[in-house]
């Protein structure tokens, strides 16, 4: 029940959150909005996949809660790496939260009822 709620958010995020980019120096900042459960959704998804996020060597995250939803940034650690800024940039809003190899073991935990440290979801 838990795994099906979770996949629900990220569809909710995916196909229903309004999401605004602005290209900032070494990376993204994206608005991501909503309402009622859409809005919810965003704040259940972005946060926790920002702490996995900043566990990758070459990226740094975080978020800030904006009305209807949160402000992602995610920018390069190192700012003269060019290649990840334009990673960043090229994946979007969207990308990131997919990025490194947490997700089956973050939807094998859910789906078992355990939690992975860092996850409120």
């Amino acid at each position: 029940m838990r795994l099906r709620q979770h996949l629900i958010d990220m569809n909710e995020v995916t196909l229903r959150s309004e999401v605004k980019a602005t290209v900032v120096p070494s990376g993204l900042v994206t608005d991501v909005t909503g309402s009622g459960r859409t809005e919810q959704a965003i704040r259940r998804m972005v946060v926790p996949h920002t702490v996995e996020l900043n566990k990758m060597p070459e990226w740094s995250t975080q978020t800030e809660v904006i009305p209807g939803g949160l402000r992602l940034t995610v920018v390069a650690k190192n700012p003269d790496d060019a290649k990840t800024v334009a990673r960043i940039r090229g994946l979007g809003f969207i990308g990131p939260p997919v990025q490194g190899a947490h997700r089956q073991p973050h939807h094998l935990a859910i789906a078992k009822g355990e939690e992975l440290q860092g996850h409120g979801h």
